[in-house]
């Protein structure tokens, strides 16, 4: 059972950054992660993921301003958050999907998910 813990969370001005942190309790080299959010009283949204095989793709919104990245030997997660706007405003999750990844992008095919943290963008 993968437990996984995000960090990173807090409040910041327009144009700001934040940088956020997945650990996992098992290793997740052969893992395909994902970060997912939720803005207020919406659905969640697929943000970026990251394979397996380290292939690294982004929701068309964040391109250019987020970064996700990933440390097998720590079995950690992270996701550098620029140029934040008021519209990033949600609680982010990060999650996997373990062993056989299929459609990172699919927040119905991930198999374990973090509590979020909650990242608030000021204008």
């Amino acid at each position: 059972q993968v437990q996984l813990v995000e960090s990173g969370g807090g409040s910041v001005q327009a144009g700001g950054s934040l940088k956020l942190s997945c650990v996992s309790s098992e290793y997740i080299a052969d893992c395909g992660m994902g970060w997912y959010r939720e803005p207020p009283g919406k659905e969640r949204e697929w943000v970026s993921s990251v394979s397996s095989a380290g292939i690294i793709t982004y929701e068309e919104s964040v391109k250019g301003r987020f970064t996700t990245s990933r440390e097998n030997d720590l079995n950690t997660l992270y996701l550098q958050m620029n140029s934040l706007n008021v519209e990033d405003t949600a609680v982010y999750y990060c999650a996997a999907d373990c062993p056989n990844e299929v459609d990172l992008t699919d927040r119905f095919g991930m198999d374990y998910w973090g509590n979020g943290t909650l990242v608030t963008v000021s204008s």
